[in-house]
């Protein structure tokens, strides 16, 4: 029996997911969570076998969650979970430690054999994602190369709380430092991706993909 935990901030989403896998011999859900704060305590009490991680939620997001997680609990498998198919998510949650990406939209059918690859220790990624990580591999070092592949990945945790309108305050809070090494990552940013501001950090974030227009 593969026990999973379903990590998502939009009930219908979770719903959904359940609906499917518990319709699915051999699976069991044991776990829902709104956050990705709430999958690590989750993951705690339940040791579960695999988690569907939502890579983009309030608070400490997919990318923190599933970092934090496999940290502590190195033995759990986790499948990210997005509507971003581009570069830098997919690179981002694999290096993190995700052993699968699909997408949001993927058939009933896909999502139930990324499980099953993953829980028998495979990594299963989509085709999409597959083909836009060969394509970033080919490009190399070329100077259309996204200047967000020079973030670490707590750079690329802070950027994106930045670019959602969050403050130094709420950001410490969310990811446990101190406002002072918030304002350090911020500037150091700003001067890795040669921008002044907030409103110049997200434009660019915006033309190389990172955020969608509606984000």
């Amino acid at each position: 029996m593969i026990r999973l935990i379903l990590c998502d901030d939009h009930r219908l989403v979770r719903a959904g997911l359940r609906r499917v896998l518990e319709d699915t011999p051999g699976m069991e859900v044991v776990a829902e969570a709104g956050s990705g704060e709430d999958a690590i305590e989750q993951v705690r009490e339940l040791k579960p076998d695999v988690v569907l991680m939502d890579v983009n939620m309030p608070g400490i997001g997919g990318l923190e969650a599933t970092r934090r997680i496999l940290q502590r609990h190195p033995s759990v498998r986790i499948i990210a979970v997005s509507m971003h198919m581009d570069e830098p998510y997919p690179s981002r949650l694999l290096s993190a430690g995700a052993r699968g990406y699909i997408s949001k939209d993927a058939a009933a059918d896909e999502v139930v054999s990324a499980i099953r690859r993953v829980a028998d220790g495979g990594i299963y990624v989509a085709a999409s994602v597959a083909s836009n990580l060969a394509a970033s591999l080919v490009k190399g070092s070329d100077a259309d190369q996204s200047p967000f592949d020079r973030l670490s990945q707590r750079e690329m945790q802070v950027m994106l709380m930045v670019t959602k309108g969050l403050g130094n305050q709420e950001i410490s809070d969310s990811l446990c430092l101190s406002p002072k090494t918030v304002s350090t990552y911020r500037y150091r940013l700003f001067d890795k991706l040669n921008v002044t501001n907030d409103v110049e950090l997200t434009r660019m974030a915006m033309r190389y993909g990172v955020l969608d227009d509606g984000s």
